[in-house]
This record gives C-alpha cells, sequence and structure tokens, in this order.
C-alpha cells in the first residue's frame, strides 16, 4: 500500500485542523493504520491508530480527548481530526499502516508539516 498525506498547514493554539492519507494499491481495508509525528530536536512519536474495520482505536496520552482518527475503506482514506491544538503538536505527521496488528508499522507515507502558533 502506498500513502500519500495531506492537510496540515499553520494554525493558532486553540484551532484545529483535520489531516487526510489516501491510499493506493489494494486491499486498504487489510491494514490496521495510524499516525506518527515527529517534533523537531525530538524522537518520532507514535500518535493514533484506528484497527481495519474502524472498531479500535488507540491514542497517545498526549492526545486523548482532543485528536480522532478514523477511516474510510470504501475511499481508502484515514484522517485525524486535530482539535485544541498546542503548540507542542508542531510536528511532521505521516501516516502509517501495518498489515498485522502489533506488528511492524512498515508502510509510511511522505509526512505532512503540522505548525501550531503560540
Amino acid at each position: 500500500v502506498q500513502l500519500q498525506a495531506s492537510g496540515g498547514g499553520l494554525v493558532q493554539t486553540g484551532g484545529s485542523l483535520r489531516l487526510s492519507c489516501a491510499a493506493s494499491g489494494r486491499a486498504f481495508s487489510a491494514y490496521s493504520v495510524g499516525w506518527f509525528r515527529r517534533a523537531p530536536g525530538k524522537e518520532r512519536e507514535f500518535v493514533a491508530s484506528v484497527s481495519w474495520d474502524g472498531a479500535t482505536t488507540n491514542y497517545a496520552d498526549s492526545v486523548k480527548g482532543r485528536f480522532a482518527v478514523s477511516r474510510d475503506n470504501a475511499k481508502k482514506t484515514m484522517y485525524l481530526q486535530m482539535n485544541s491544538l498546542k503548540h507542542a503538536d508542531t510536528a511532521v505527521y505521516y501516516c502509517v499502516a501495518q498489515l498485522l496488528p502489533g506488528g511492524h508499522w512498515g508502510y509510511w507515507g511522505q509526512g505532512t508539516q503540522v505548525t501550531v502558533s503560540s
């Protein structure tokens, strides 16, 4: 599967953004998908994930209650709705996919920049 993220940009603290990630290739619905991010000078970190059927989601503690991950298998697209954004959310966001739940995130999109002004 190939992934293409979009929707990043500049937003003020407290604002919202929605990231999208379009997938190409077959069997998108077979993959668990999610988001990672890398802030300047920091390690890459897990943000959120959603199971192949959308039934199960997981979030990093830092984004719980503010971010929502979802997917539309018919459109081969996943989303990350980000609300109440903080300066600390500034990062490059990557969409990812894995074929085996709990396994290696083997597929990565190119990243989209999110900048939250303080």
